[in-house]
């Protein structure tokens, strides 16, 4: 891992550069893309089923060797040991439970004039989850999808997922039973996101799609937007730790290790206030990562683009969090409560010395989806929100209109609208 001092003069210079990740969109990516979506958009199923037995290798003849129904993810349910079946349920629950506190209602209010003003909230009819199916499978990825759509009313969720071979994992199908899936396609790539924008013969057209995928995913999912809504373009995994040296060095060392494992273009960060405690934490490392069974990935990743930053003080080291605006925070010290305040940039922020980032990932409640790549500055996690949608509401009263109907003909007439300022003349008496 990159060593970094706040103190050197180039500082700066060597985390923005620890930072740079390039998200603009590569050429030829976007090329073979678009040609997928337009394929995809005028021959429907067809070219669905050539695309997914070319890229995953499968053996498709028909569309519906591409669709699981319910009673095929119950089954799949049904397959798995008791010890996952329950954990299934109960990461599902208190998901469910934490997105319940993020459905937003409707309201309203009348002004003295008698003017009814509001807002009304309605779910979304129909998404669509993408869910990985390529380095590894992603339980976890169809709740924290499928959970808050189910949360918010949403009628319909569809799902996607790759099956390289044609292997299903009945975990991931199993998760989708649980978290209420609606119908389940067995297809991935820029072709599965195309068939939920535009809809086929067999694949229903979507209001919104969200989940993580690859760089053609990412690159079609931007493409698509604007037909359908998308919740955001994800990039590698990020976790950002600060630490006082009161954690057992072990424990932050596995905490790097659990997003560097994602994949060699992940990144892990500790901030610490001692080189001692730093230098230990790298002991640690150098220990436990014998005992990694993707340690190919996870010494690539720390490689690329991982680093252990010396800060003078916690004040300093949240002021450096606040910059680096990670995926993932853990604020493994003492009073975490307190230095979280000072926290204003973070996608989810993990607080005292046993919150293992891990735990968010499956089962803590809150969603696991969150913005990337220093978006956090800006975005916010997935939830149930991003599956409603807000309509303002306005009944102006016979009194209202008197004063309303003039402020808007000035204004009207201000833009030379004639016709809007008409409309609001008609309806004054005088």
């Amino acid at each position: 891992m990159k060593k970094l001092d706040t103190q050197s003069p180039d500082f700066q210079a060597e985390l923005k550069a620890l930072l740079a990740f390039e998200t603009a969109q590569n050429p030829e990516i976007d090329r073979i893309v678009a040609d997928i979506c337009a394929d995809v958009q005028k021959r429907g199923d067809a070219a669905l089923i050539e695309y997914t037995n070319r890229f995953d290798g499968t053996s498709a003849q028909t569309i519906d060797d591409l669709i699981l129904t319910q009673d095929d993810l119950q089954s799949a349910f049904g397959r798995l040991p008791e010890n996952i079946q329950t954990a299934l349920k109960t990461a599902a629950r208190r998901v469910e439970s934490y997105h319940k506190h993020q459905k937003m209602e409707s309201w309203t209010y009348e002004d003295e004039d008698g003017t009814l003003l509001g807002q009304q909230i309605t779910p979304l009819d129909r998404v669509g989850i993408y869910v990985p199916g390529g380095k590894a499978a992603y339980p976890s990825s169809v709740i924290m999808n499928a959970m808050p759509a189910h949360v918010a009313g949403v009628k319909e969720i569809i799902m996607v997922v790759p099956t390289p071979k044609g292997e299903r994992n009945d975990i991931v199908l199993a998760a989708a039973f649980v978290a209420g899936v609606t119908k389940v396609f067995t297809v991935g790539g820029a072709q599965a996101v195309a068939a939920l924008a535009y809809g086929t013969e067999s694949v229903p057209q979507v209001d919104k799609i969200t989940g993580p995928g690859n760089a053609f995913v990412a690159a079609a999912k931007r493409r698509v937007f604007g037909v359908v809504g998308i919740d955001m373009v994800a990039g590698p995994s990020e976790i950002l730790v600060i630490a006082d040296g009161t954690t057992p060095a072990d424990w932050v060392a596995m905490d790097l290790f659990s997003q560097a494992e994602h994949d060699e273009i992940a990144q892990a960060i500790l901030i610490g206030t001692s080189q001692a405690y730093l230098d230990e934490v790298q002991t640690a490392m150098n220990r436990l990562i014998e005992t990694m069974p993707r340690r190919a990935i996870i010494e690539a990743s720390l490689g690329n683009r991982g680093a252990m930053i010396l800060a003078k003080d916690l004040d300093e080291a949240c002021k450096i969090a606040n910059y680096i605006s990670p995926e993932h925070l853990e604020l493994s010290v003492e009073n975490p409560q307190e230095w979280a305040k000072k926290i204003r940039h973070a996608g989810a922020i993990f607080m005292g010395r046993y919150t293992s980032e891990s735990l968010g990932d499956y089962c803590a409640g809150p969603n696991h989806v969150l913005p990337t790549s220093r978006t956090a500055r800006f975005s916010s996690p997935l939830g149930t929100y991003d599956f409603q949608k807000r309509s303002s509401l306005i009944q102006v009263s016979e009194q209202g209109a008197q004063k309303l109907g003039k402020t808007a003909s000035v204004l009207a007439h201000g833009e030379s609208l004639t016709a809007h300022a008409r409309a609001a003349e008609f309806r004054l008496k005088d």
